[in-house]
């Protein structure tokens, strides 16, 4: 018993000061990360190319534009590869290399923002479930103290209790560990990007 105990008030105390941390942000209350939240991708933050604006869906009509931008969007590609497929792309594109590098650039950005909006809404998501547990955790805690302080406590109850007790805890941690890798993933997704544009914009200009 004191064993399970002390994994809850572990785990408690875990979600107190995550709590805290969270706050120390008033714009995001709730995000967990270390790194700060972005919701709104900026064209200019990793692009110093032409404008895209005018683009809009036009890279979708062109059948080789699209197909390198899946390949180059997905994040098993390798950057170095994905890199040199852009930069050999543009540099085949002859005269065309300016209106090639914007529509190859403009897919890049549609792509890899909605799967870094897509992971942040996931990280929302498992913050929210998170923030539910914790208030079970403590809720179980504390009837497990009442439970234990009756003057005839029933030990069926208490091991109960416990066991919910020590799975929910588990199931914080192994959340909590998720939370922590998935935070990276929004920011490796804008370094690809601006990666990419780089490679884009320097074969443009050859």
């Amino acid at each position: 018993m004191m064993r399970i105990t002390m994994l809850v008030l572990a785990a408690v105390a875990t979600a107190t000061m995550c709590g805290a941390a969270i706050a120390a942000d008033p714009r995001y209350p709730d995000w967990p990360c270390a790194q700060a939240k972005v919701p709104e991708l900026s064209v200019a933050a990793v692009w110093d190319g032409p404008s895209i604006d005018a683009v809009g869906d036009a890279w979708k009509n062109d059948p080789k534009v699209r197909d390198l931008v899946a390949r180059l969007a997905a994040r098993r590609t390798p950057l170095a590869e994905a890199q040199k497929a852009a930069g050999d792309f543009i540099a085949a594109s002859g005269a065309d290399k300016a209106e090639k590098a914007n529509l190859l650039f403009a897919g890049l950005f549609e792509q890899l923002n909605q799967q870094r909006t897509e992971v942040m809404d996931g990280i929302d998501r498992i913050t929210q479930t998170e923030k539910e547990l914790a208030d079970k955790i403590r809720a179980d805690r504390a009837a497990l103290s009442a439970l234990q302080d009756k003057p005839d406590p029933d030990q069926h109850q208490i091991d109960e209790v416990a066991n919910r007790l020590t799975w929910g805890t588990r199931i914080y941690e192994d959340r909590r560990k998720t939370i922590r890798y998935v935070c990276d993933v929004p920011t490796e997704i804008e370094r690809r990007l601006f990666a990419l544009g780089r490679a884009i914009t320097q074969a443009a200009a050859q």
